[in-house]
C-alpha cells in the first residue's frame, strides 16, 4: 500500500546563494513610474514568514494586486537563453520580469499592482517546500487575503502566469479566498498524475528531474518529488491531494492552452477550463511557442482588458462580455493557422469518425478490413541517435546508458535492424479538419511480456510525402499533430468518466497480460487541431519508445523507464476493431 498524502520523502535542500539569490535586502526603490518594496514579510497563519517583492504605481490611488506565485525565485534565477529556440530572449525583458511571470513596468503602467512571492520553503522564505499540498493552498489563500486588505488595494485580486504559475491558481481558486476577483491560467497541468509525472501510468523520466532541479533551492528540506514519484506508481491519495476540485472553482476565469505542449500542460489547461464552474469564462487555444505568446502584445492586451473588467469593473474600454467563449487557432503548419471563434468546448457540431487499421497494408479507412492481420515490432528501444538527438548532455546520456546497462532498452547497433514502429496512414479526397479530442482502439499482443507500454502519434505527410512539422513543448519547431501513451496494465476505464471520444483511466491497478492474450486497449489521444488539404495525409505512430523526445534538450519530455520486452504484435481486422476515432469537424 501506498503511503498517505502526509508521509512525505524529503530531499536535502541547495543553498539558495548557490542559485544566484543575494540574500535578504528590505528596502525601497523607485524606477519607471514604480515603488518596488523588496523581500517585504507576510506572516501566514501560523506564523512562517514568506518574502514578497511588491511592484505599484507611484502616484497615490488603490490598485488591484496581480499575485504570482511559484517556486523559481522573485529575485530571477531562471534564464529562456538556456532553455534555448523558445522564440524570445532575456533580452527582450526588462530587469524586473521573472520567468514566466509579469512584466511589473507594463502593469503598473496600467494601475495594477505586482506582487511575486517565494512560496513557503523556497528561497529564504521560511518552512519546509511541498509541491500542491494543502499547506500551499493555505498560504496562497493568506497572501490573497493580505493583498486584498493593504492600503493601496482595491480589494480585487488576481492571479497571473505561467507553468507553475497557472498550476497554483486552480489550487487556490478552488479555495475561493473572498478576495479573489479573477484568474487566467496561462498553460498549467491541473492533474498531477496523468499530466506530470505519469502519462498513460508510464513514468516520466525527463522534465520530472530538470524540473525538480530547478526547484530545490531552500534554507530547510523539500520535497522529493522524485521519490514520491517512484513510490507512487499508481492515482492514489497521494495524487488526489495535488489536484484541485475543479468544479469548486467559480471566479471569472481566462483560461489559455498551447496545442504544442503535449506531454505537459495541453491536456490540463482545457480539461481546467471544461470543468470550472465559473459563469464568466474564456478558452484560447493557440498552436505557437507558450512562452512567445505570453508575451506578445496581443496577448498582453487581452490580459489587461480581461484583469480590467473583473478587477477594476472597466466596462467602457473593453468588450469582455463579448468575447466568444472559446477560440482556437486551427493549424496548418509550424507559425500558419487561424484563429476562430466558437461557443463550446469540445465543438458540438464534431463528427467521430473511426478510421480503421489494417496492418497488412499499412493503411486507414473509414471501412473496417474484414480480414484479419498483425503488425510486429521491436519493443526495446527508446532511442534512435539522430532521429529526435544528437549530442547528448551528460545527465540524459546517464539515463540512457542506465536503462541500456539494466536491458530495459537496445541500442540501434543491437537491434539487426529489426522494425521499430508500426505506422497506418490515410489519404484524404478533400480538406478535412481534424480538432478535439481522439482515440486509438488497440488490439495488442505481448509477445516476450506481460506488460507493454505503447508510444503513439499522429503526423500530417504533404502531397510531396513530407512530414509537416508543428511547434511542440515550447521550444521545438518539428513537433506531431498529437501524442497519446499507455501501460497496458493501465487499461482499466472508468466507464463513468470515459466518453467515446475521450477515455479516462483510474490507474488504480495493475492489469497484468497472460501469454498469448490479444487484449483491447483505448489510448487517449491529448486534444488538437489541424488542417489537412486533399491529398495530404494523416500518418498514425505506434511504438514502444518515445516517438518525439529531445535527450540532449534540457526542456523535453520523456520516458525512459520502460516495462517492453520483445516485440508488441498490434491485431487489426476482422474480430479486431483497431481504429483512431478522429474528431473531424465540418464546415459551420
Amino acid at each position: 500500500m501506498s503511503r498517505s498524502a502526509s508521509e512525505i520523502i524529503w530531499a536535502p535542500a541547495v543553498a539558495p546563494e548557490s542559485g544566484r539569490h543575494p540574500g535578504l535586502d528590505p528596502r525601497v526603490e523607485h524606477d519607471a513610474g514604480m515603488i518596488i518594496e523588496y523581500d517585504v514579510p507576510v506572516a501566514m497563519r501560523d506564523g512562517t514568514k514568506i518574502y514578497v517583492d511588491v511592484f505599484r504605481p507611484e502616484a497615490p490611488g488603490k490598485y488591484p494586486p496581480l499575485v504570482g506565485w511559484g517556486p523559481y525565485g522573485k529575485h530571477g534565477y531562471i534564464s529562456y537563453d538556456a532553455m534555448g529556440n523558445t522564440g524570445i530572449n532575456d533580452a527582450d525583458f526588462n530587469r524586473y520580469t521573472r520567468f514566466e511571470a509579469a512584466d511589473p513596468i507594463y502593469w503598473c503602467r496600467n494601475g495594477y499592482v505586482i506582487i511575486n512571492a517565494d512560496m513557503r520553503g523556497s528561497w529564504m522564505s521560511e518552512g519546509d517546500l511541498t509541491w500542491m499540498s494543502e499547506q500551499e493552498v493555505d498560504d496562497m489563500y493568506d497572501l490573497i487575503e493580505w493583498a486584498g486588505t493593504q492600503p493601496w488595494s482595491n480589494g480585487r485580486v488576481g492571479m497571473h502566469g505561467v507553468s507553475y504559475l497557472a498550476w497554483s491558481q486552480w489550487k487556490v481558486a478552488a479555495a475561493n479566498p473572498p478576495h479573489l476577483a479573477a484568474i487566467n491560467p496561462w498553460e498549467g497541468v491541473s492533474d498531477f498524475y496523468r499530466e506530470l509525472a505519469f502519462h498513460g501510468g508510464m513514468r516520466e523520466t525527463l522534465f520530472c528531474p530538470m524540473w525538480q532541479s530547478n526547484t530545490h533551492f531552500s534554507k530547510t528540506r523539500v520535497e522529493d518529488f522524485l521519490a514520491m514519484q517512484r513510490l507512487h506508481p499508481l492515482y492514489d491519495d497521494y495524487w488526489k491531494s495535488k489536484n484541485a476540485d475543479l468544479s469548486k472553482i467559480i471566479v471569472p476565469a481566462f483560461v489559455v492552452a498551447c496545442w504544442a505542449d503535449h506531454g505537459l500542460h495541453l491536456r490540463g489547461t482545457i480539461e481546467g477550463f471544461k470543468q470550472i464552474s465559473s459563469e464568466h469564462k474564456w478558452l484560447l487555444v493557440h498552436g505557437r511557442k507558450k512562452w512567445w505568446h505570453f508575451y506578445q502584445p496581443e496577448s498582453m492586451e487581452r490580459q489587461r482588458q480581461f484583469f480590467n473588467r473583473f478587477l477594476k469593473g472597466v466596462e467602457a474600454d473593453n468588450h469582455v462580455e463579448e468575447w466568444p467563449p472559446v477560440q482556437i487557432e486551427i493549424r496548418e503548419r509550424y507559425f500558419v493557422g487561424d484563429m476562430r471563434s466558437e461557443r463550446e468546448w469540445p465543438l458540438a457540431r464534431t463528427q467521430y469518425v473511426p478510421y480503421y487499421l489494417d496492418a497488412a497494408s499499412g493503411t486507414m479507412s473509414t471501412t473496417a478490413p474484414a480480414s484479419e492481420s498483425t503488425a510486429r515490432y521491436d519493443a526495446t528501444r527508446y532511442y534512435d541517435e539522430g532521429e529526435n538527438g544528437g549530442n547528448l548532455s551528460p545527465f540524459y546520456a546517464g539515463a540512457i546508458a542506465d536503462a541500456l546497462a539494466t536491458g530495459t532498452a537496445k541500442s540501434r547497433s543491437e537491434d539487426g535492424g529489426r522494425v521499430k514502429r508500426a505506422t497506418f496512414e490515410v489519404t484524404f479526397a478533400e480538406r478535412i479538419e481534424l480538432t478535439g479530442h481522439m482515440k486509438l482502439r488497440l488490439w495488442v499482443e505481448a509477445d516476450g511480456s506481460d506488460d507493454m507500454d505503447l508510444f503513439v502519434a499522429l503526423d500530417k505527410i504533404d502531397q510531396a510525402g513530407y512530414r509537416v512539422p508543428l511547434c511542440y513543448f515550447g521550444n521545438h519547431n518539428d513537433g506531431p499533430i498529437a501524442l497519446g501513451w499507455l501501460r497496458v496494465s493501465h487499461r482499466e476505464l472508468d466507464e463513468q468518466k470515459s466518453t467515446s471520444y475521450q477515455p479516462y483511466h483510474p490507474h488504480a491497478r495493475e492489469l497484468k497480460l497472460k501469454p498469448g492474450e490479444i487484449a483491447p486497449v483505448d489510448i487517449e489521444i491529448w486534444p488538437t487541431s489541424i488542417l489537412l488539404e486533399k491529398g495530404e495525409k494523416l500518418r498514425v505512430t505506434v511504438q514502444g519508445s518515445d516517438i518525439y523526445s529531445y535527450p540532449s534538450e534540457g526542456h523535453t519530455c520523456g520516458h525512459t523507464d520502460t516495462v517492453n520486452k520483445g516485440d508488441h504484435v498490434l491485431h487489426t481486422g476482422g474480430r479486431y476493431d483497431s481504429h483512431l476515432l478522429a474528431a473531424v469537424v465540418p464546415p459551420r
